[in-house]
């Protein structure tokens, strides 16, 4: 198989994942699509070296997070999500967009660091070990980010809503 191919089957399998992740992390469906492109756009380019990698997954994965916090850093203005459209708004009657946006707003206020270990963590389902080598820290700062990153959420006032009450602590927390 030549490595055009080879990549190709790689991207076409892969394509769902990274979007969906690249989404969480910008909040923007077009800013997740370039970010991927921008991500497999590198991939391709050291691809001898990438198909040879342990996991070239997660060495991808690596590849994205670095072009977002690179994104990140680029930005003049910063992009705040909002409810509100230029259009004439209509009421959202179902709850779990509404769910979804509150919790894309409440991602959106992380620092980008523990924003990527949530995601990578809680959304991928990637273990402690597999969040700190993409990330390239160590397990114990990937806990200490994934502690404060769920402190900071679960204080979000616009999360509050959509918290189960009962959480087995007795404390509504």
């Amino acid at each position: 198989m030549s490595v055009e191919d080879d990549f190709q089957a790689f991207m076409v399998a892969r394509w769902p994942a990274l979007l969906r992740t690249a989404y969480l992390l910008t909040g923007n469906r077009d800013d997740a699509e370039d970010l991927v492109q921008a991500a497999l756009a590198r991939a391709f380019s050291r691809w001898s070296r990438v198909c040879r990698a342990d996991d070239p997954a997660a060495y991808v994965w690596r590849i994205m997070i670095n072009v977002n916090v690179d994104r990140l850093r680029r930005l003049k203005l910063r992009e705040w999500l909002t409810s509100r459209l230029p259009e004439r708004p209509t009421a959202d009657r179902s709850d779990e967009l509404v769910a979804r946006r509150a919790l894309l707003e409440a991602l959106d206020r992380l620092p980008a660091r523990q924003r990527a270990v949530v995601v990578l963590r809680y959304v991928e389902d990637r273990s402690e070990g597999q969040v700190a080598e993409l990330l390239g820290i160590g397990v114990g700062t990937v806990r200490s980010h994934a502690a404060r990153a769920l402190a900071r959420l679960r204080a979000d006032g616009a999360l509050r809503d959509f918290i189960p009450q009962a959480c087995g602590r007795g404390d509504g927390r």
